[in-house]
Protein backbone atom coordinates (compact mmCIF):
# COMPACT_ATOMS: atom_id res chain seq x y z
CA UNK A 1 0.00 0.00 0.00
CA UNK A 2 2.84 2.37 0.95
CA UNK A 3 4.61 1.63 -2.34
CA UNK A 4 1.50 2.43 -4.41
CA UNK A 5 0.95 5.64 -2.46
CA UNK A 6 4.57 6.70 -2.96
CA UNK A 7 4.33 5.94 -6.67
CA UNK A 8 1.17 8.03 -6.95
CA UNK A 9 2.77 11.00 -5.22
CA UNK A 10 5.85 10.64 -7.46
CA UNK A 11 3.65 10.67 -10.59
CA UNK A 12 1.78 13.69 -9.23
CA UNK A 13 5.05 15.55 -8.59
CA UNK A 14 6.34 14.71 -12.08
CA UNK A 15 3.05 15.90 -13.62
CA UNK A 16 3.16 19.21 -11.74
CA UNK A 17 6.80 19.84 -12.70
CA UNK A 18 6.02 18.96 -16.35
CA UNK A 19 3.15 21.49 -16.49
CA UNK A 20 5.28 24.19 -14.86
CA UNK A 21 8.23 23.57 -17.20
CA UNK A 22 5.91 23.56 -20.24
CA UNK A 23 4.52 26.99 -19.32
CA UNK A 24 7.97 28.43 -18.68
CA UNK A 25 9.27 27.06 -22.01
CA UNK A 26 6.31 28.61 -23.84
CA UNK A 27 7.04 31.94 -22.18
CA UNK A 28 10.80 31.83 -22.77
CA UNK A 29 10.42 30.89 -26.45
CA UNK A 30 7.87 33.66 -27.02
CA UNK A 31 5.05 31.25 -27.93
CA UNK A 32 3.16 32.65 -24.94
CA UNK A 33 3.42 36.44 -24.65
CA UNK A 34 2.59 38.54 -21.60
CA UNK A 35 -1.05 38.91 -22.73
CA UNK A 36 -1.69 35.17 -22.87
CA UNK A 37 0.29 34.76 -19.66
CA UNK A 38 -2.29 37.02 -18.00
CA UNK A 39 -5.10 35.01 -19.59
CA UNK A 40 -3.57 31.83 -18.17
CA UNK A 41 -3.24 33.41 -14.73
CA UNK A 42 -6.88 34.54 -14.91
CA UNK A 43 -7.93 31.00 -15.83
CA UNK A 44 -6.02 29.60 -12.84
CA UNK A 45 -7.62 32.18 -10.51
CA UNK A 46 -11.11 31.39 -11.85
CA UNK A 47 -10.35 27.70 -11.36
CA UNK A 48 -9.54 28.26 -7.67
CA UNK A 49 -12.88 30.04 -7.20
CA UNK A 50 -14.71 27.39 -9.22
CA UNK A 51 -13.25 24.61 -7.06
CA UNK A 52 -15.00 26.30 -4.14
CA UNK A 53 -18.34 26.27 -5.95
CA UNK A 54 -17.69 22.67 -6.95
CA UNK A 55 -17.56 21.74 -3.25
CA UNK A 56 -20.77 23.67 -2.55
CA UNK A 57 -22.85 22.66 -5.57
CA UNK A 58 -21.04 19.77 -7.24
CA UNK A 59 -20.37 17.66 -4.15
CA UNK A 60 -22.93 18.90 -1.60
CA UNK A 61 -25.77 19.80 -3.94
CA UNK A 62 -26.37 23.35 -2.65
CA UNK A 63 -27.54 25.48 -5.57
CA UNK A 64 -25.60 28.71 -4.96
CA UNK A 65 -25.51 31.42 -7.65
CA UNK A 66 -23.94 34.27 -5.72
CA UNK A 67 -20.36 32.99 -5.74
CA UNK A 68 -18.90 36.19 -7.20
CA UNK A 69 -19.88 38.02 -4.01
CA UNK A 70 -17.24 36.16 -2.00
CA UNK A 71 -14.81 36.55 -4.90
CA UNK A 72 -15.30 40.31 -4.60
CA UNK A 73 -15.15 40.40 -0.81
CA UNK A 74 -11.81 38.57 -0.87
CA UNK A 75 -10.47 40.92 -3.57
CA UNK A 76 -11.43 44.13 -1.81
CA UNK A 77 -10.33 42.95 1.64
CA UNK A 78 -6.94 41.85 0.31
CA UNK A 79 -6.64 44.97 -1.83
CA UNK A 80 -7.24 47.20 1.19
CA UNK A 81 -4.50 45.39 3.13
CA UNK A 82 -2.18 45.65 0.12
CA UNK A 83 -2.71 49.41 -0.20
CA UNK A 84 -2.28 49.90 3.54
CA UNK A 85 0.66 47.62 4.35
CA UNK A 86 2.51 47.33 1.02
CA UNK A 87 3.45 44.68 -1.51
CA UNK A 88 6.26 42.70 0.12
CA UNK A 89 5.93 38.94 0.46
CA UNK A 90 4.85 39.00 4.16
CA UNK A 91 2.27 41.72 3.42
CA UNK A 92 1.08 39.81 0.35
CA UNK A 93 0.59 36.61 2.33
CA UNK A 94 -1.15 38.59 5.09
CA UNK A 95 -3.51 40.11 2.52
CA UNK A 96 -4.32 36.68 1.07
CA UNK A 97 -5.06 35.38 4.55
CA UNK A 98 -7.28 38.37 5.36
CA UNK A 99 -9.17 38.07 2.04
CA UNK A 100 -9.72 34.34 2.53
CA UNK A 101 -10.76 34.57 6.18
CA UNK A 102 -13.01 37.58 5.59
CA UNK A 103 -14.89 35.68 2.86
CA UNK A 104 -15.13 32.64 5.17
CA UNK A 105 -16.48 34.76 8.04
CA UNK A 106 -19.14 36.42 5.89
CA UNK A 107 -20.06 33.01 4.42
CA UNK A 108 -20.60 31.66 7.93
CA UNK A 109 -22.79 34.59 8.94
CA UNK A 110 -24.80 34.40 5.71
CA UNK A 111 -24.97 30.61 5.88
CA UNK A 112 -26.65 30.58 9.29
CA UNK A 113 -30.03 31.73 7.91
CA UNK A 114 -29.84 30.82 4.19
CA UNK A 115 -28.59 27.22 4.45
CA UNK A 116 -31.94 26.28 5.94
CA UNK A 117 -33.30 26.86 2.44
CA UNK A 118 -33.05 24.26 -0.30
CA UNK A 119 -32.96 24.08 -4.08
CA UNK A 120 -34.22 27.19 -5.92
CA UNK A 121 -34.83 29.14 -2.70
CA UNK A 122 -31.15 28.89 -1.73
CA UNK A 123 -30.21 30.01 -5.25
CA UNK A 124 -32.43 33.08 -4.98
CA UNK A 125 -31.08 33.93 -1.51
CA UNK A 126 -27.44 33.71 -2.63
CA UNK A 127 -28.23 35.70 -5.78
CA UNK A 128 -29.80 38.38 -3.59
CA UNK A 129 -26.69 38.47 -1.41
CA UNK A 130 -24.57 38.89 -4.53
CA UNK A 131 -26.63 41.92 -5.55
CA UNK A 132 -26.27 43.38 -2.04
CA UNK A 133 -22.48 43.04 -2.20
CA UNK A 134 -22.41 44.71 -5.64
CA UNK A 135 -24.39 47.70 -4.31
CA UNK A 136 -22.17 47.92 -1.23
CA UNK A 137 -19.01 47.89 -3.36
CA UNK A 138 -20.49 50.62 -5.59
CA UNK A 139 -20.88 52.88 -2.54
CA UNK A 140 -18.09 51.67 -0.24
CA UNK A 141 -16.03 54.82 -0.90
CA UNK A 142 -18.51 56.77 1.28
CA UNK A 143 -17.25 54.75 4.25
CA UNK A 144 -13.70 53.82 3.16
CA UNK A 145 -12.54 56.25 0.43
CA UNK A 146 -9.47 54.22 -0.55
CA UNK A 147 -11.69 51.38 -1.85
CA UNK A 148 -12.87 53.58 -4.71
CA UNK A 149 -16.56 52.72 -4.92
CA UNK A 150 -18.14 52.96 -8.37
CA UNK A 151 -15.01 54.51 -9.93
CA UNK A 152 -12.96 51.45 -9.09
CA UNK A 153 -9.93 50.73 -6.94
CA UNK A 154 -6.31 51.16 -8.00
CA UNK A 155 -2.90 51.23 -6.35
CA UNK A 156 -2.76 47.61 -5.20
CA UNK A 157 0.79 46.15 -5.40
CA UNK A 158 1.05 43.63 -8.24
CA UNK A 159 2.85 40.92 -6.30
CA UNK A 160 1.03 37.81 -7.58
CA UNK A 161 2.77 36.18 -10.55
CA UNK A 162 2.36 32.81 -12.25
CA UNK A 163 4.42 30.99 -9.62
CA UNK A 164 2.26 32.24 -6.75
CA UNK A 165 -1.03 31.58 -8.53
CA UNK A 166 0.06 28.13 -9.76
CA UNK A 167 1.20 27.23 -6.25
CA UNK A 168 -2.08 28.27 -4.66
CA UNK A 169 -4.04 26.39 -7.33
CA UNK A 170 -2.14 23.21 -6.44
CA UNK A 171 -2.82 23.78 -2.74
CA UNK A 172 -6.51 24.35 -3.51
CA UNK A 173 -6.74 21.13 -5.53
CA UNK A 174 -5.00 19.22 -2.73
CA UNK A 175 -7.31 20.75 -0.12
CA UNK A 176 -10.45 19.91 -2.13
CA UNK A 177 -9.22 16.42 -2.92
CA UNK A 178 -8.49 15.65 0.75
CA UNK A 179 -11.84 17.12 1.80
CA UNK A 180 -13.88 15.23 -0.81
CA UNK A 181 -12.34 11.86 0.13
CA UNK A 182 -12.50 12.49 3.90
CA UNK A 183 -15.35 11.54 6.21
CA UNK A 184 -16.66 15.10 5.92
CA UNK A 185 -16.63 15.00 2.14
CA UNK A 186 -18.43 11.67 2.02
CA UNK A 187 -21.11 13.08 4.32
CA UNK A 188 -21.51 16.04 1.93
CA UNK A 189 -21.83 13.72 -1.07
CA UNK A 190 -24.38 11.66 0.83
CA UNK A 191 -26.40 14.82 1.53
CA UNK A 192 -26.35 15.64 -2.17
CA UNK A 193 -27.71 12.20 -3.04
CA UNK A 194 -30.44 12.06 -0.38
CA UNK A 195 -30.52 14.52 2.53
CA UNK A 196 -33.42 12.83 4.32
CA UNK A 197 -31.81 9.40 4.21
CA UNK A 198 -28.51 10.88 5.37
CA UNK A 199 -30.09 12.59 8.37
CA UNK A 200 -31.92 9.37 9.27
CA UNK A 201 -28.61 7.65 10.06
CA UNK A 202 -27.52 10.36 12.50
CA UNK A 203 -25.66 12.77 10.20
CA UNK A 204 -26.41 16.46 10.84
CA UNK A 205 -26.91 17.90 7.32
CA UNK A 206 -26.76 21.53 8.48
CA UNK A 207 -23.30 21.05 9.98
CA UNK A 208 -21.80 19.54 6.84
CA UNK A 209 -23.57 21.95 4.49
CA UNK A 210 -22.17 24.84 6.52
CA UNK A 211 -18.69 23.28 6.42
CA UNK A 212 -18.81 22.88 2.65
CA UNK A 213 -20.30 26.35 2.14
CA UNK A 214 -17.68 28.15 4.26
CA UNK A 215 -14.79 26.22 2.71
CA UNK A 216 -16.08 26.84 -0.82
CA UNK A 217 -16.60 30.56 -0.20
CA UNK A 218 -13.16 30.90 1.41
CA UNK A 219 -11.62 29.53 -1.81
CA UNK A 220 -13.57 32.19 -3.73
CA UNK A 221 -12.11 34.76 -1.31
CA UNK A 222 -8.60 33.41 -1.95
CA UNK A 223 -9.19 33.64 -5.72
CA UNK A 224 -10.38 37.23 -5.31
CA UNK A 225 -7.31 38.12 -3.23
CA UNK A 226 -4.99 36.71 -5.91
CA UNK A 227 -6.96 38.61 -8.56
CA UNK A 228 -6.47 41.88 -6.64
CA UNK A 229 -2.68 41.38 -6.58
CA UNK A 230 -2.49 40.29 -10.25
CA UNK A 231 -4.67 42.85 -12.04
CA UNK A 232 -4.20 46.57 -11.31
CA UNK A 233 -7.84 47.65 -11.34
CA UNK A 234 -10.78 46.42 -9.26
CA UNK A 235 -14.30 47.45 -10.19
CA UNK A 236 -17.64 46.30 -8.69
CA UNK A 237 -18.87 45.12 -12.13
CA UNK A 238 -16.13 42.46 -12.08
CA UNK A 239 -17.93 40.85 -9.15
CA UNK A 240 -21.59 41.16 -10.15
CA UNK A 241 -24.05 38.32 -10.70
CA UNK A 242 -22.83 37.72 -14.28
CA UNK A 243 -19.48 36.65 -12.84
CA UNK A 244 -21.37 34.22 -10.61
CA UNK A 245 -22.81 32.60 -13.73
CA UNK A 246 -19.27 32.19 -15.08
CA UNK A 247 -18.35 30.13 -12.01
CA UNK A 248 -21.56 28.16 -12.43
CA UNK A 249 -20.89 27.51 -16.12
CA UNK A 250 -17.41 26.16 -15.35
CA UNK A 251 -18.66 23.77 -12.66
CA UNK A 252 -21.68 22.52 -14.64
CA UNK A 253 -19.84 22.15 -17.96
CA UNK A 254 -16.95 20.36 -16.27
CA UNK A 255 -19.28 17.92 -14.56
CA UNK A 256 -20.88 18.14 -11.12
CA UNK A 257 -18.79 16.19 -8.64
CA UNK A 258 -15.58 16.28 -10.66
CA UNK A 259 -12.54 18.27 -9.53
CA UNK A 260 -10.77 17.33 -12.76
CA UNK A 261 -13.64 18.67 -14.84
CA UNK A 262 -13.63 21.95 -12.91
CA UNK A 263 -9.87 22.44 -13.39
CA UNK A 264 -9.88 21.62 -17.12
CA UNK A 265 -13.01 23.66 -17.85
CA UNK A 266 -11.86 26.61 -15.73
CA UNK A 267 -8.61 27.03 -17.66
CA UNK A 268 -10.23 26.23 -21.01
CA UNK A 269 -13.04 28.71 -20.36
CA UNK A 270 -10.58 31.60 -19.91
CA UNK A 271 -8.82 30.81 -23.21
CA UNK A 272 -12.14 30.32 -25.00
CA UNK A 273 -13.36 33.70 -23.79
CA UNK A 274 -10.24 35.53 -24.98
CA UNK A 275 -9.91 33.46 -28.16
CA UNK A 276 -13.41 34.52 -29.22
CA UNK A 277 -12.31 38.15 -28.83
CA UNK A 278 -9.86 37.67 -31.72
CA UNK A 279 -12.16 35.45 -33.79
CA UNK A 280 -15.13 37.84 -33.62
CA UNK A 281 -13.21 41.11 -33.77
CA UNK A 282 -13.89 44.24 -31.76
CA UNK A 283 -17.18 44.97 -33.55
CA UNK A 284 -18.79 41.67 -32.47
CA UNK A 285 -16.96 41.06 -29.20
CA UNK A 286 -20.21 41.33 -27.21
CA UNK A 287 -21.43 38.18 -28.97
CA UNK A 288 -18.93 36.15 -26.94
CA UNK A 289 -21.53 35.80 -24.22
CA UNK A 290 -24.02 34.41 -26.73
CA UNK A 291 -21.56 31.88 -28.12
CA UNK A 292 -20.33 30.41 -24.87
CA UNK A 293 -23.88 30.35 -23.52
CA UNK A 294 -24.85 28.33 -26.63
CA UNK A 295 -21.88 26.04 -26.04
CA UNK A 296 -23.14 25.46 -22.50
CA UNK A 297 -26.61 24.62 -23.84
CA UNK A 298 -25.09 22.16 -26.30
CA UNK A 299 -23.05 20.52 -23.53
CA UNK A 300 -26.14 20.20 -21.33
CA UNK A 301 -28.21 18.74 -24.21
CA UNK A 302 -25.56 16.36 -25.52
CA UNK A 303 -23.82 15.45 -22.27
CA UNK A 304 -26.02 16.40 -19.34
CA UNK A 305 -23.54 15.09 -16.77
CA UNK A 306 -20.87 17.52 -18.02
CA UNK A 307 -17.63 16.87 -19.86
CA UNK A 308 -16.17 14.64 -17.14
CA UNK A 309 -19.42 13.39 -15.62
CA UNK A 310 -18.15 13.05 -12.05
CA UNK A 311 -14.98 11.23 -13.11
CA UNK A 312 -11.46 12.10 -11.98
CA UNK A 313 -8.01 11.48 -13.37
CA UNK A 314 -6.13 8.85 -11.38
CA UNK A 315 -3.58 11.28 -9.94
CA UNK A 316 -6.28 13.20 -8.04
CA UNK A 317 -8.00 10.18 -6.51
CA UNK A 318 -6.34 8.59 -3.41
CA UNK A 319 -5.81 4.83 -3.38
CA UNK A 320 -8.74 4.23 -1.05
CA UNK A 321 -10.95 6.40 -3.27
CA UNK A 322 -10.03 4.33 -6.33
CA UNK A 323 -11.11 1.10 -4.62
CA UNK A 324 -14.40 2.67 -3.60
CA UNK A 325 -15.04 3.92 -7.12
CA UNK A 326 -14.35 0.47 -8.57
CA UNK A 327 -16.77 -1.12 -6.12
CA UNK A 328 -19.42 1.62 -6.39
CA UNK A 329 -22.66 0.88 -8.31
CA UNK A 330 -22.82 2.35 -11.80
CA UNK A 331 -23.95 5.97 -11.77
CA UNK A 332 -22.95 6.71 -8.18
CA UNK A 333 -20.07 9.08 -7.36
Amino acid sequence: MATKSTTQWFKLLVGVIAVYVLVKVLVQTGLMNSYWQRVLDFGLIMTIGSLGLSLIYGFTGQFSIGHAAWFGLGAYAAGYIGKTVGGGTPAFLLALAVGTLFAALVAYLVGLPVLRLTSDYLGIATLGFGIIVKVVLDNINKVIPSLGGAVGMTGIPQTADFEWIFGFLLLSILLCRNFVYSTFGRACTSIREDEIATSSVGVNPTRYKMMSFVLGCSLAGLAGALYAFRYPFLHPTTFDFLQSFNFLIIVVAGGLGSLTGTVVTGIGWAFLLEGLRFVLGQAFVDFRGVIYALLLIVVVLVRRQGLFGGKEIGLIVPQIGRRERRNAPAGSL
